[in-house]
């Protein structure tokens, strides 16, 4: 089917609760609002159901890496684990290659074996390593991932304390990619989670690089801020691209939202499908987009 591509989600099996690999605690799942009966995780055929009634054709899994491994509280999902579930369903997934700064050349070199595992892309939290974008640490990465022709995504904006004994500081303003955009021009960067909240300047920073794209996950889309909706439906429609940051927003939910916005039908066409299929060409080349 050519559904919906949702461009951020999380491996959230019972496998992965069980194993700590998720990173939060009870006190975010309540700040989300997550439903008791899912905390235990989700089953990946459960997934595929869900996929399935919000018409998303395709998810990209992230393979997280979550802070310098000497830290208290730091996790990651190693990219065979990711890589597993995108071997088992190549139509249904494919793999985000999470990065961390502080393993210096072997991050590099695990960024030539995603690639021969076939991912599709790059993922980045800053605050998990208390370093900004543009700091001299990430330079390196961005460097191999314009070698490698793989766009590098990173949550940028707030991020939110998600377990009561590990508070990270919001390090990643929107703004600040603007240097890195200048320095790699041919890198391509999603901002995701909507840059709350400097989303104006995150729509800045996507009206100014040609290379620089805004992800609409982590937060429900009837939440939008209205410059953001007017930006994707009118002259930023091909910069704008959907997601989920699953389990956080139930796709379902995420789909209906969407949908209820009213966009024209080029936009909506744009947002939830054909710019992820420009943004990431390994992705295109799987799909046939």
């Amino acid at each position: 089917m050519a559904g919906h591509i949702d461009i951020v989600v999380n491996l959230f099996g019972p496998e992965e609760v069980a194993a700590g690999q998720t990173g939060f605690d009870a006190a975010f799942m309540d700040q989300v609002r997550m439903p008791e009966a899912m905390r235990g995780g989700v089953s990946m055929d459960e997934y595929l159901r869900i996929m399935d009634a919000a018409e998303i054709e395709h998810s990209l899994l992230v393979a997280v890496r979550a802070g310098d491994r000497r830290w208290r509280g730091s996790f990651e999902i190693p990219y065979e684990q990711v890589d597993r579930w995108c071997r088992a369903h190549p139509d249904r997934f494919s793999g985000l290659a999470g990065t961390d700064p502080t393993r210096g050349m072997e991050q590099l070199a695990d960024l030539h074996e995603a690639r021969e595992r076939g991912f599709v892309g790059v993922h980045a939290y800053p605050h998990w390593f208390s370093l900004p974008p543009d700091a001299a640490r990430w330079y390196p990465i961005y460097a191999k991932c314009c070698e490698l022709e793989l766009p590098f995504m990173l949550q940028v904006g707030q991020n939110l304390i998600y377990r009561k004994d590990v508070r990270l500081p919001s390090v990643a303003r929107p703004i600040l990619l603007d240097q890195v955009a200048i320095d790699f021009p041919e890198l391509t960067l999603i901002g995701i989670h909507v840059g709350t909240p400097w989303t104006d300047e995150m729509i800045a920073m996507a009206w100014k690089h040609e290379r620089v794209f805004i992800g609409i996950d982590a937060y429900a889309p009837k939440h939008l801020p209205a410059s953001l909706l007017h930006y994707m439906d009118s002259y930023g429609r091909e910069k704008v691209l959907f997601g989920t940051d699953w389990p956080v927003i139930d796709p379902r939910r995420a789909v209906t939202e969407m949908k209820a916005h009213g966009l024209r039908p080029e936009s909506f066409r744009a947002v939830m499908r054909d710019n992820a299929l420009r943004v990431f060409p390994k992705l295109a080349a799987r799909l046939g987009g």
